[in-house]
């Protein structure tokens, strides 16, 4: 039997699933990620502790697959994008927790690199803005930050790199790669050339000899040490986890388009092989890249979904569990006018506010605990509905279908509120942890289980359709509603309201 390992790193989790060919799941197990947050804005999580999980996660689901991890075909990995780690070459030892995407800790660097008109340039290399989410200032703080860190990069001592990278260096035992879907989120990485730019290695101050090796998506990537699980494994598929997650939703063909519901939401529209150049503020980025061909994509990143609903039930303690979410919303008044905008981190696309902070509007004197996590969770339909606007505005035109999945996706009222404030139909697939899916269909590739990447969309399933029920007049003043709210949390006070 071939049996294929996915490790889905992820923000608030490590998760590691056993496929069979047929794409049945023969085992999974998950452990929670402890979230570190030493100073307002930053955040931060333990490298070993991800390093840890990683085994446990992997012990754990071979264990329900009744196999021994000696007997796996191969390994994909997806993990959180621009996460960055920094660590000796000598033992692999991280030299400081890792630097989160959420961290906002360089928004004045950005500020200040803006403010010098070098965005234009880098978003013509780079698909991507001057954003603290990226990777590349990450980076630069931490040179600069952890004693020592410049000398020693500079000399060729330490690495560098997201977390595919990080898990790749432990689990082979120091091949130092990451895929091309992951360097385009660093701020570096040249999306038309396909490899690091000097001139950005450079601006940002950043030694070419800190970064790992570029490689495709799918193929001989790395092999395990032999000692780790009795014999060497191939590492055949590395993908950042928007990326896989659109991979394991079958959005191959132009014009096909996935929402991944998590921490954050993060929709890919695939435009085939033509990086569309955003002027509605969305990211350029790779979707893909074999080694016979390369995928675009357009990007849209809402910094919080998932999130707002954690913090209801750990900040809040307005919930016993997300799960109680649905049953809450239900019951909240359908004339609510309340509007949450969860500019925790600031705002993503199509804003890009590092500075924006949230707000709870529209509060009356019977506003309850159901209204409120009403709002939460259509906080994140309002986002998406910015962020398809703007794709249309782009040239990319309105979807008929969008493909949904992550934790928040099997909350029917929440997909259907999604499909109701769209205007568009949302599709439920039968697996919804895609990403873990699309590092298996990326590692059966490298692996040579699969003769092409679109034979592996035949095992995707649906499980479920939403059809939009509410009124376009309905829609269109919610909608108004919704940005009015997010013009009253916007930094510059001038407001940004998308088509």
């Amino acid at each position: 039997m071939t049996a294929i390992l996915a490790i889905d790193q992820g923000t608030t989790s490590t998760r590691a699933m056993i496929f069979d060919a047929a794409g049945q799941v023969l085992g999974r197990a998950q452990r929670e990620l402890a979230q570190h947050f030493p100073q307002a804005g930053w955040v931060e999580h333990d490298p070993e502790e991800i390093w840890r999980a990683t085994l446990a996660v992997i012990a754990a689901a071979a264990e329900m697959a009744g196999l021994p991890p000696r007997d796996l075909a191969a390994i994909g990995i997806a993990n959180q994008r621009e996460t960055i780690v920094l660590w000796e070459r000598a033992t692999g030892a991280a030299l400081h927790r890792a630097i989160v995407w959420q961290d906002r800790r360089t928004t004045e660097l950005c500020e200040a690199l803006i403010s010098a008109g070098h965005e234009p340039a880098i978003a013509a290399k780079t698909g991507l803005r001057l954003d603290p989410y990226f990777s590349a200032t990450k980076i630069a703080w931490l040179l600069e930050h952890v004693a020592g860190a410049r000398r020693r990069a500079e000399a060729g001592e330490l690495a560098c790199g997201t977390i595919d990278c990080f898990l790749a260096w432990r689990l082979s035992g120091g091949r130092h790669v990451t895929d091309a879907t992951n360097a385009a989120r660093t701020l570096l990485f040249d999306i038309h050339r396909g490899g690091w730019d000097e001139a950005l290695l450079a601006l940002f101050g950043i030694p070419a000899a800190l970064l790992p090796e570029i490689v495709p998506c799918a193929g001989a990537i790395a092999r395990t040490s032999a000692d780790l699980f009795g014999r060497a494994i191939p590492i055949a598929g590395m993908a950042g986890d928007q990326q896989a997650a659109a991979i394991g939703q079958a959005c191959l063909a132009p014009g096909s388009i996935k929402a991944t519901y998590g921490t954050g939401c993060f929709i890919i529209r695939n435009t085939g092989d033509v990086a569309l150049a955003s002027q509605h503020k969305l990211l350029t980025t790779l979707a893909y890249r074999l080694p016979d061909r390369t995928r675009y994509a357009l990007e849209g990143s809402i910094f919080v979904a998932g999130a707002a609903i954690q913090w209801l039930r750990d900040g809040l303690r307005l919930l016993g569990s997300a799960g109680d979410s649905e049953a809450l919303a239900k019951r909240a008044d359908p004339a609510s006018a309340v509007y949450l905008v969860p500019a925790f981190t600031g705002l993503g696309a199509p804003y890009w506010d590092a500075r924006a902070r949230g707000a709870l509007l529209g509060l009356t004197r019977d506003t309850g605990i159901a209204d409120i996590v009403r709002a939460a969770l259509e906080a994140v339909c309002f986002q998406t509905a910015d962020l398809l606007a703007a794709m249309e505005d782009d040239g990319a035109g309105r979807p008929a279908i969008l493909r949904v999945d992550g934790g928040m996706s099997v909350n029917d009222w929440t997909m259907q509120r999604l499909a109701d404030l769209l205007g568009v139909t949302v599709e439920r697939p039968t697996v919804t942890e895609t990403t873990a899916c699309g590092a298996f269909f990326l590692a059966g590739l490298g692996a040579g289980l699969f003769a092409s990447l679109e034979e592996t969309t035949a095992l995707w399933r649906r499980d479920r359709l939403f059809e939009p029920r509410l009124s376009e007049d309905e829609r269109c003043t919610r909608l108004a509603g919704w940005r009015r709210a997010v013009r009253r949390v916007l930094s510059d006070g001038e407001g940004l309201e998308p088509a």
